[in-house]
């Protein structure tokens, strides 16, 4: 919880010192009690008691108190609403080490199947591309709000040979200029945040090299966001030889470091599941501070009634 307005809490002082001097009365009153007890004057000086009662007033009052001057520091909670609009572009690898079955079926089916489902994670107003990428990299579906069309695009993916991942992340910060040229928005400051999602499960092989790609990425100010899909002990057999494809954590993690998004690794389809469900959640929503100052206004009001009808009812015992 925070305050929006906490020079309010100034206000807190006075009632603390109020509780302070409540104290301080009540223990005199201990030491009046006890001069006066062996006398018969202690009757006739001390008021009758009135119990816990005479306390519990005033602690419900006191709390009254408290939860008003709260309510003007305006207290407020982080909650959490889908972001009005983004762009975010999936790059997929689908090199031929994605035949790898080390994750069950393969990667390559426990990729589209994952994918598939971060496709219905983010809100609807968030734009969505697709990139496929293996010794060249292609845009698949331009960002888009139909989460069909990018659906049915990943389920027709194909594997082929070569791993570009600098490729990939130029051609996915080419697609999300091209689509922010369309929007009808005048200041470049206003146009909706952009984020890149790069799946890959091997190293670069082909095309620019990863620094060129980091570079351009923090040029344009787009994070990429990478997961390194699969395990140490993954292989494919290419001409009747069995050949190794082991992950490149190293390159996918100074990708997501140097650009201000975030690595993470899967080694199981639904390891991978749950990476897309944490992305999506921080890339398709934001949180917002809410004001909750009216409950602590009704909580005091409660309070106060409470306080007052106690002291009440011990006057009229009094007299």
């Amino acid at each position: 919880m925070s305050f929006q307005s906490p020079l309010w809490l100034i206000a807190l002082v006075p009632v603390v010192a109020l509780a302070v001097l409540y104290v301080v009365r009540q223990l005199r009153r201990r030491v009046y009690a006890a001069r006066f007890s062996q006398t018969g004057l202690a009757q006739s000086l001390l008021p009758k008691r009135a119990g816990w009662v005479r306390h519990v007033a005033f602690g419900l009052t006191l709390a009254a108190l408290l939860g008003l001057v709260l309510s003007l520091a305006q207290p407020s909670t982080e909650v959490r609403v889908p972001r009005e609009t983004a762009t975010v572009v999936l790059a997929l690898d689908v090199s031929l080490s994605m035949q790898a079955e080390d994750i069950e079926p393969s990667r390559f089916e426990a990729m589209k199947d994952a994918a598939s489902d971060f496709v219905d994670i983010l809100p609807e107003r968030i734009n969505l591309g697709l990139v496929s990428f293996s010794g060249t990299a292609s845009t698949l579906v331009a960002p888009t709000t139909d989460r069909e069309q990018v659906r049915g695009a990943i389920q027709n993916l194909e594997l082929s040979e070569a791993t570009a991942i600098g490729e990939a992340i130029f051609t996915s910060l080419t697609t999300i200029t091209t689509f922010q040229s369309t929007l009808d928005v005048e200041d470049p400051e206003q146009l909706p945040p952009a984020r890149i999602l790069l799946l890959s499960d091997g190293y670069n092989t082909v095309g620019r090299e990863n620094t060129q790609a980091i570079a351009a990425a923090q040029a344009a100010e787009v994070p990429v966001s990478t997961i390194a899909f699969g395990t140490d002990y993954g292989s494919i057999e290419i001409g009747g030889e069995v050949t190794p494809v082991p992950i490149d954590r190293d390159a996918l993690r100074q990708i997501a470091d140097e650009t201000g998004g975030q690595y993470n690794e899967a080694r199981s389809r639904a390891e991978l599941e749950a990476v897309y469900d944490d992305l999506g959640s921080q890339i398709g929503y934001t949180t917002e501070p809410r004001d909750v100052s009216y409950w602590f206004v009704r909580v005091a009001t409660l309070l106060l009634a409470c306080g007052l009808g106690l002291a009440a009812w011990r006057l009229q015992r009094l007299f």
